[in-house]
């Protein structure tokens, strides 16, 4: 009787649709920003979905959200100070504050950080804009180990700091610092020591992408004069690719799928798919295309099905509709204006960087827009990348937060 008892709680449990997906990294679980949610509304009530909470106190910057179980986890700045928060989901209540670096960072587009902290069970990781990068216990945002890009691998800053959001890797944190044979490292992540080293390029602001192909496990990134290849167990070169970058700001994440890696960036430069293939024990990557139809300025395209959405153009942008195996645009749209987009329980959730937030039925066939509500602009842009997580849908704009219920 216990055991059928057994089998049929199982089996209930089992039939009941996923819903709660923590959201503890750049650009979602595996950084191609797709949440794992599902039960999500498939059209918003006029107006907004319902406010759940509002937050402020987050001060200046443009760091996203990590949220995992009832915690969300940010960066913000003010006076003269740099910290990493913590907030009750439930409330949006302050939990913990910590300092990062009493270094403050100012810039005519907007202050504060750019990154957003990695949670990996009961550490957390983050980056400040003068390179501070701190491991804090996530219970009590007590620092365990820190390091400063600058004074650890003589880093240079770049002209609008560092951006990128640490890659947790298993036993491994593996950063972008940029310099003299520190352009890609690997740190082991309860120590902060490090275990290699490699390639010579100046950071970029492109986060790491991890990725698996030939038999390797490979890291490749967008830094500051080429998108690289690197096998991640002594970040050896396995590629480098000159072409999509530019002189400016090379800031989008690729995205891989089936052997293929896709770069993007702005200032009249372009996007390239780079084919993948493996002999000898190596991999080497060869372009199967280059063209100027999508040019991701800070933002990164969502791979779904054969198709890439993403915004192009630095200004004023338009959301675009390439396949991504061909490069060819199936439509262009003006939406949200420049933005993100992630994607959840099939719909595409775009952010304009002047607070509109729209609901897109993606389709190569055309654009077909849900719903759209919106968010009061300040006096920046809004640029930190939205998250998913618990059925909820959480929106920053700089020193306020705003948390949304999304679920059906």
């Amino acid at each position: 009787m216990f055991r059928l008892s057994r089998i049929l709680s199982i089996l209930i449990c089992l039939s009941i649709p996923a819903l709660a997906a923590d959201w503890a990294t750049w650009l979602g679980p595996n950084r191609d920003g797709k949440s794992m949610e599902t039960g999500l509304l498939k059209a918003w009530p006029q107006g907004s979905p319902k406010s759940v909470w509002k937050a402020t106190g987050l001060g200046q910057g443009f760091s996203s959200m990590a949220v995992v179980g009832n915690r969300i986890y940010t960066q913000g700045q003010t006076g003269n100070q740099e910290f990493v928060l913590a907030l009750d989901a439930a409330t949006g209540k302050q939990v913990w504050k910590t300092p990062l670096t009493n270094q403050a960072y100012s810039e005519d587009h907007g202050n504060g950080p750019r990154g957003m902290p990695q949670v990996d069970g009961n550490r957390l990781y983050a980056l400040a804009a003068d390179g501070t990068l701190d491991c804090l216990d996530t219970e009590t945002g007590k620092r365990v180990w820190g390091l400063n890009y600058g004074a650890k691998f003589e880093s240079s800053l770049p002209q609008w700091a560092f951006t990128e959001s640490p890659l947790i890797d298993g036993d491994r944190l593996i950063i972008h610092p940029g310099g003299r044979g520190s352009g890609i490292v690997a740190l082991n992540k309860a120590t902060g020591e490090v275990i290699w080293k490699a390639q010579d390029d100046a950071a970029g602001y492109s986060s790491v992408l991890p990725l698996d192909f030939g038999g390797l496990h490979i890291y490749t990134v967008l830094t500051a004069s080429a998108a690289l290849g690197v096998d991640a167990k002594d970040g050896s070169l396995l590629w480098r690719y000159t072409k999509v970058a530019n002189r400016t700001a090379n800031i989008a994440t690729p995205v891989y799928a089936d052997g293929y890696v896709f770069y993007s960036s702005d200032y009249g430069t372009g996007c390239a798919l780079l084919k993948l293939s493996a002999e000898g024990g190596k991999v080497t990557a060869t372009e199967a295309y280059f063209n100027a139809d999508m040019q991701n300025h800070y933002t990164t395209s969502v791979k779904i099905g054969d198709t890439l959405y993403g915004f192009s153009g630095n200004q004023p942008g338009v959301l675009v509709a390439m396949d991504f195996k061909t490069g060819k645009v199936a439509w262009k749209n003006r939406s949200v204006d420049k933005g993100n987009c992630l994607l959840a329980d099939g719909l595409l959730y775009c952010q304009g960087e002047n607070g509109q937030i729209g609901l897109i039925d993606p389709s190569p066939a055309g654009y077909k827009e849900v719903s759209r509500f919106e968010i009061p602009k300040g006096q920046w842009n809004t640029w930190a990348y939205p998250a998913i997580s618990n059925g909820r849908l959480y929106v920053r704009e700089q020193d306020s937060l705003y948390a949304y219920d999304i679920k059906r």
